[in-house]
This record gives C-alpha cells, sequence and structure tokens, in this order.
C-alpha cells in the first residue's frame, strides 16, 4: 500500500533564521509583486506586446523553494514564469527588456513572456505548452544523475497540468530511474478559467505520488516559511541520491488567467477575501515583525531598494532598441 501525502506546516522558530534568509524571502517577494505589477501596468499601456500570465499571490511558493537551491540547479517552469525567473536569481533588467521585445533581453526579445528564460542561473525556461515543462526537468535531472553532481531539477506546474499525460509520464520515468527531481505543485485552485474541484478526482495532487513510489508532501503555499522547510527536506533528499518527490503548495491566484482576464469564473469578493486572509507578503510582514526577527526600518529598506531596481529595470527596457530584422533567424538551433 501506497503512503499517503504528508501535510507540513512551518516548525522552526524565527530564531532559527538568519537575517539574510529572511532578507531573501522578503526581496524576493516584494521584487516579484512590485515586477508584475509594472508589467501589467505597461502591458496595458500597449508597451508590452503578446500575452501575460502574472503570477501575483503565489510568491511565497518562488521565495521558499528558491532559497535551497543552487545557480547550478535546475528549474523548468510554467506560463506564469516571471516569479520563478526572478527568485532564481535572473537580473531584472534583461527580464523586463525581454518582456518589451527588445534586443537587450535575455533571449534577444525573441522570447517574450511565456518563454523567458535564462540558462546563466539554472531557469531552463518558461513554457507556452501546459504540461510542456515536466519531461524537460527530468531530462534535466537524468543529466545530473549521469554528470555524477549532486545537483537537483524542480518541475513547477499548476493543478491543472497535473492532469496531462506528460506529468504521469515524467513521474514515472524519474522513479524508475530514481532521478533528482521535485515535482513542484502550484495549486492556485484554477486551471485557467475552470475550477481546480470540478476538473480533478482528488483533493489533494500529492496524493498520486503513491503511485509512482515516491513521497508526497502538502504545505500551505502562501506560508514561505512552511515552503521552504518542506523544500529543504525533499531537496536535501534529492542531492543524497533517494529519488524524486511530489511537493504540493495550496496557493491562489490573485490576478485572471492572463493580463485583461475579464474574470466572469470567479467573484471580486472570493480575490478579495484570499488578500484579506493569506496574501502571502503581509503574513511575512505580520510574523517577523512580532518575533522582532526584523524591523519595520528594515523592511521599508528593502521596499526602496526594490523600487529603484525595477525603476531602472523599465527605464532600460523602454529605451533599449528593438531587434534588428536580420537577427530573425538568428539563434533558431544551438
Amino acid at each position: 500500500m501506497c503512503a499517503m501525502p504528508v501535510r507540513k506546516e512551518a516548525s522552526l522558530p524565527l530564531s532559527r533564521y538568519d537575517k539574510e534568509t529572511l532578507k531573501f524571502f522578503y526581496e524576493t517577494m516584494v521584487k516579484i509583486r512590485d515586477f508584475e505589477l509594472t508589467v501589467e501596468k505597461y502591458f496595458f499601456d500597449g508597451e508590452i506586446p503578446g500575452f501575460v500570465h502574472l503570477y501575483m499571490g503565489e510568491e511565497a511558493v518562488a521565495a521558499g523553494v528558491m532559497a535551497n537551491l543552487r545557480k547550478t540547479d535546475y528549474i523548468q517552469s510554467t506560463h506564469r514564469g516571471h516569479g520563478h525567473t526572478i527568485a532564481k536569481g535572473a537580473e531584472l533588467k534583461p527580464m523586463m527588456a525581454e518582456l518589451f521585445g527588445k534586443a537587450t533581453g535575455s533571449c534577444k526579445g525573441k522570447g517574450g513572456s511565456m518563454h523567458i528564460a535564462d540558462f546563466s542561473v539554472g531557469m531552463l525556461g518558461a513554457n507556452g505548452v501546459v504540461g510542456g515543462g515536466f519531461t524537460m526537468a527530468t531530462g534535466a535531472a537524468l543529466a545530473q544523475k549521469m554528470q555524477k553532481t549532486d545537483g537537483v531539477s524542480v518541475a513547477f506546474f499548476g493543478d491543472g497540468a497535473s492532469n496531462r499525460g506528460t506529468f504521469h509520464e515524467a513521474a514515472n520515468m524519474a522513479a524508475v530511474w530514481n532521478l533528482p527531481v521535485i515535482f513542484l505543485c502550484e495549486n492556485n485552485q484554477w486551471a485557467s478559467t475552470t475550477p481546480y474541484r470540478t476538473t480533478t478526482s482528488v483533493d489533494d495532487i500529492a496524493v498520486r505520488a503513491g503511485g509512482y513510489g515516491m513521497p508526497g508532501v502538502i504545505v500551505d503555499g502562501n506560508d514561505v516559511f512552511a515552503v521552504y522547510e518542506a523544500a529543504k527536506d525533499l531537496v536535501e533528499r534529492a542531492r543524497r541520491g533517494e529519488g524524486p518527490s511530489i511537493l504540493e503548495c495550496k496557493t491562489y491566484r490573485i490576478k485572471g488567467h492572463f493580463v485583461g482576464d475579464p474574470e466572469m469564473y470567479r467573484t471580486k469578493q472570493e480575490v478579495q477575501k484570499v488578500l484579506d486572509d493569506t496574501d502571502p507578503i503581509p503574513r511575512f510582514e505580520q510574523k517577523v515583525l512580532k518575533a522582532r526577527a526584523m524591523t519595520k526600518k528594515e523592511l521599508e529598506a528593502i521596499r526602496k531598494q526594490v523600487e529603484t531596481e525595477i525603476e531602472e529595470a523599465l527605464e532600460y527596457a523602454r529605451t533599449s532598441p528593438e531587434p534588428e530584422e536580420s537577427a530573425l533567424f538568428e539563434g533558431l538551433y544551438v
């Protein structure tokens, strides 16, 4: 009989966290939130082309997971990939330029929002195909095992993608070959415009881990401390050569499926209740201030620093040159 998934909560007292880790959590979450708000504004203003999918509300997942990863570890993202890219350590200027379609972008302006990547920090790419990243992350984990490193690979996916065949194929292969990959489900309750509860036969995605003989863990995805601690255990397990796992982070997508989504499928009251009750950034602020682990002055300093970085990235993107037509067919095969 396969074991049921484990539900974990944050258990370490804040005194066990060093100041740099706390700063990383807060700076990362605020940076993602402010970046996305800026992108939303300039998309509506018509300066950002294509489609844009925002990560707002899920910041604690990216921050908590990435605090456990090295630059040499790999992640594979979704079509909602800005937050993962920022948390993995990508620079904001080329990221912003990429979304503006500029030649100075991280993908020379050819990838845009849904295909943003930065191999220099192990971010293998966002993906416009739902469920398209599972096999790539599993392949990256296979490479890490063959190269005899202790690197790990993390495949981010949403609740909707868990119902795609690639999820099951990748999970089975990872289990059979005992690969160092973590399948990270950001269960944000919505598969595009369809509620999770109407498309999936189980209450928890992590239940499916048992079918492949791997551990499944469930955490509150809006609590950065819970995410960090659960991810730490699974990352260390993978580094020891103990194989794959599934980590399900229960979170919520506070913006529409895409920028401009009329959101006819849910009420404004539902979204506001989540913001009031479980928004990960105010939760972090309240917790560290209550424990006197950080001061209001420290939090404000981080916010001002992030604000400056976002402004500089925006200026860089808006003033960068458009790609030359002659570059259209460059870099297709690398």
